[in-house]
């Protein structure tokens, strides 16, 4: 278990911000696992880091403060002390998001393909089934956005 993996996607993404803006202060190296710092953000948040047992990092922030959660903070500060990990993060994150934009297009070619293959018959009927299993909310949104009256 690291920070990142610990950490939500929202923390970590908002610590790499807190980063790349210089908000971490007074770092200290307690030993080779364990850091002080202190992060600015609506006040000045005291963090300590510990890399080997990422769930006994603590901040004061509000969300954190008393509990065994890993805030932007705590990833601001370990990206601080550990470069490497924003760089290896944010590769990994565009790595994937390229990757899911590729599957979405060859996926919505594929459908494309074959709904252009059917006739206006089998596609009322497709409707109507996706209808038929779909959350209710599917249809209620398909009323509105057409303008349908219930």
């Amino acid at each position: 278990m690291s920070i990142i993996t610990s950490a939500s996607g929202l923390s970590c993404w908002r610590g790499l911000d807190y980063y790349k803006s210089k908000k971490i202060k007074n770092i200290k190296k307690i030993n080779n696992n364990e850091y002080t710092s202190i992060v600015l953000g609506n006040k000045d948040y005291n963090v300590y880091l510990n890399l080997e047992h990422p769930r006994k990092s603590t901040c004061n922030c509000p969300l954190a403060n008393g509990k065994r959660i890993i805030c932007k903070h705590i990833v601001a500060t370990y990206f601080s002390v550990v470069p490497s990990s924003a760089k290896n993060f944010e590769e990994e994150q565009e790595k994937l998001q390229q990757e899911y934009e590729e599957y979405y297009e060859r996926e919505y070619n594929n459908a494309m393909k074959c709904l252009n293959k059917m006739s206006k018959k089998e596609l009322i009927e497709e409707l109507v089934y996706i209808f038929d299993y779909a959350p209710e909310w599917v249809y209620d949104n398909f009323i509105k956005r057409n303008g349908i009256e219930g």
